[in-house]
């Protein structure tokens, strides 16, 4: 048979050409021209990442005739012998079928003979893991202390299965997973030496397909190559493979995200059809979410830039999809590809997928969604007309002070300005007011929570904390990060037109107080039905701010602020299911009973 495989004909020669493993053939190539060669090798990493390709070019480089090299030759009869295997000093040993004690006991017999026509005597045991523990014993002494004409090359895709008596005597050398861009770069050095006409699409669907190793990819690339007719495309490879194509794949995903349901089913019974497999249709799905996320988190990449050359439909889902959809999205497809490792009919688990993942709306269709039912509200036009006053009345009030560095008076009131806390001195410049955010605990803010307590009320803080779960609902409908961020807070206190929610943690925080803000204060409105304004303030600073404003209400006295130290407790509540700090009740034994056993909120005392 005169043809060979292309994996065969484009084998490695020389340490450069194992591509990938520049950290190996590095120490390689310098360990051969100092001559500082070890006595035993362990050459450990997946498939066809160049483990035994590198071993027999190392037995070429110590025994070519013009050692020391850092290359072998290929040139002189000791390397030409070596490729050809007419040189029998070097031994190459599958342990898989050689795996008993007998065969060591002959290895460890014949190492004490003397190399009959090359240099070296270099024994590659292929597989090591595959030695019994008797022929692993066996060959202990021989690998830890050899003739000086032997060396070792060990060479297993599973390190953890060798003995760690075996792994301590040898250098080990760590082969990596070939990146697709590097097996992308040698199949098309390969296609241009031998004349094939292959689309980019189908090198890098074989190189995504081949998972890491080189062989697997030629291998397929071979196989492509007969299957085509003229010039290989991406649909040869799948073809091959049995993945559906990609228009396919395409099609699933624009259903899923359009929420319609029949298509999606439909485009999985054409892949049944096709006889697909749903296990590898899945895995496909994954690795073009996967994709989308790495093109739009890293789209500097040279893998993000292979993967949208010339793919215009990717292109357009990487623009338009979400990340938060995707990441839903992996989720339920990690879901069911568990389920489907032990299912008897695995497509079942693909259309449920398809049924539960077009019920979850994009970000996008949230948000419309939710415009579109606050649109027919007619408390949020009120509220949205009000706002169109104030920032109109705010635009007035902002020309003037720009102009002359201080806000003008209007129908007699003070200016929202002038209402903060204003420097003593005469020649001091004007403060503006700053915006309600609790982006930094100043003490302006922490001054209008204080200001806020005098007005709240517990009857005001039970209405919204009776209706607090039915905004966490509205939000989560509209925003499921928002609904995330919000999730860490608990509204504290809440007069006629504000409330204070407090956080546990100051980055959830900031991102309620600055990006969702508005969301969560329309919400909050349109509950209660009254416009609302939100504080924010960590629990630490919203203790501090209450046990502040209560020992104010206790130096003042009842009439003078018309507010009592118990009234100032209640408003300050953080939490209304604990019983207010409130009098004890008439010195009754059958009350003092019933607050026992009850508490004093759930108590109604009549004279």
């Amino acid at each position: 048979m005169s043809y060979q495989a292309l994996y065969r004909v484009w084998r490695p020669q020389e340490l450069t050409d194992v591509i990938g493993q520049e950290h190996i053939t590095k120490t390689l190539k310098n360990a051969l021209v100092q001559e500082k060669l070890s006595h035993a090798y362990l050459f450990t990493g997946p498939r066809g990442t160049g483990k035994t390709s590198a071993a027999k070019i190392v037995a070429k480089a110590i025994n070519c005739e013009r050692a020391p090299v850092a290359e072998p030759c290929n040139e002189c009869r000791t390397c030409l012998g070596i490729q050809d295997g007419s040189i029998v000093d070097v031994i190459e040993i599958d342990a898989a079928s050689n795996n008993g004690v007998d065969e060591i006991r002959d290895i460890r017999d014949k190492v004490k003979f003397a190399p009959s026509g090359a240099q070296y005597k270099v024994y590659i045991i292929d597989e090591v893991h595959m030695l019994t523990t008797g022929a692993f014993n066996a060959l202990l002494k021989t690998l830890e202390e050899p003739p000086r004409h032997v060396i070792f090359i060990l060479a297993t895709t599973e390190p953890h299965k060798v003995p760690l008596t075996i792994i301590s005597r040898c250098q080990r050398f760590d082969f990596k997973r070939i990146s697709a861009h590097t097996m992308i770069e040698r199949m098309e050095r390969i296609i241009a030496e031998s004349g094939v006409s292959v689309e980019k699409d189908a090198l890098s669907f074989i190189a995504r397909a081949s998972e890491g190793g080189m062989r697997d990819a030629l291998s397929l690339l071979d196989q492509a190559i007969s299957h085509a007719d003229e010039t290989v495309k991406a649909a040869d490879v799948m073809s091959i493979v049995g993945a559906a194509s990609q228009d396919m794949m395409y099609r699933t995903v624009q259903a899923v995200y359009e929420q319609n349901v029949a298509a999606g089913l439909a485009a999985i019974d054409e892949v049944m059809q096709d006889g697909k497999d749903p296990g590898r249709f899945l895995d496909d799905l994954i690795y073009m979410f996967r994709d989308l996320l790495l093109v739009q988190s890293a789209p500097d990449l040279d893998q993000a830039g292979d993967r949208l050359m010339g793919d215009e439909t990717f292109k357009e889902f990487a623009e338009k999809i979400e990340q938060p959809w995707i990441f839903l999205m992996l989720e339920k497809l990690n879901h069911f590809q568990q389920e489907m490792k032990w299912a008897t009919h695995p497509h079942v688990f693909l259309e449920m997928f398809i049924v539960q993942a077009s019920q979850l709306p994009s970000d996008k269709e949230q948000s419309v969604a939710a415009e579109a039912d606050l649109d027919n509200d007619p408390t949020v036009q009120a509220l949205k007309q009000q706002v169109r006053q104030l920032e109109k009345e705010l635009k007035q009030l902002q020309q003037p002070l720009s102009r002359n560095g201080a806000a003008p008076v209007a129908n007699g009131k003070s200016s929202p300005a002038e209402r903060t806390e204003a420097p003593s001195g005469n020649d001091a410049p004007p403060q503006t007011a700053k915006p309600v955010s609790s982006s930094s605990n100043s003490r302006a803010h922490i001054q209008r929570v204080k200001d806020l307590l005098s007005e709240a009320t517990k009857a005001h803080l039970q209405t919204l904390h009776e209706g607090w779960s039915h905004v966490f609902e509205q939000v989560k409908r509209q925003s499921v990060p928002a609904s995330a961020w919000l999730n860490d807070c608990k509204p504290v206190a809440c007069s006629e037109d504000k409330f204070v929610l407090s956080f546990k943690n100051e980055m959830h925080r900031d991102m309620v107080d600055g990006k969702f803000r508005d969301m969560i204060e329309e919400t909050v409105q349109t509950v209660l039905e009254r416009p609302m304004t939100m504080y924010t303030l960590l629990n630490t600073h919203w203790e501090e701010v209450k046990e502040a404003y209560l020992k104010e209400q206790n130096r003042q006295p009842a009439e003078g602020n018309g507010t009592s130290s118990t009234q100032a407790e209640a408003a300050a509540e953080d939490n209304p299911e604990e019983p207010p700090s409130a009098p004890s009740p008439a010195e009754d034994p059958l009350v003092n009973e019933a607050v026992k056993l009850v508490g004093h909120e759930l108590i109604d005392v009549k004279e």
